[in-house]
């Protein structure tokens, strides 16, 4: 594996572009499954919101994970690999 500042420059890219899109994706996420749950007492919202900040987690660790990872690559190719 070649460290090269191109495709180091591409995973800082793609994990721009993770968070970028995260933060909307997330909302929007959020936002439906509690249309679909309706009302709820003080209790399952607490449920609710515990069950998901581990999904926002789980979410945003493989967001970063593939993005980064292709951003490497692109950065990678783009830069002119010696190999």
């Amino acid at each position: 594996m070649e460290y090269s500042l191109p495709a180091w420059l591409g995973a800082l890219a793609g994990t721009v572009v993770a968070v970028l899109i995260y933060v909307p994706a997330i909302r929007a996420i959020e936002r439906s499954f509690r249309a679909q749950q309706g009302p709820q007492t003080l209790e399952q919202r607490a449920a609710f919101e515990e069950k998901f900040s581990i999904a926002r987690r789980l979410i945003l660790a493989v967001d970063i994970a593939i993005l980064a990872t292709a951003g490497y690559w692109i950065g990678n190719a783009v830069g002119g690999s010696r190999f």
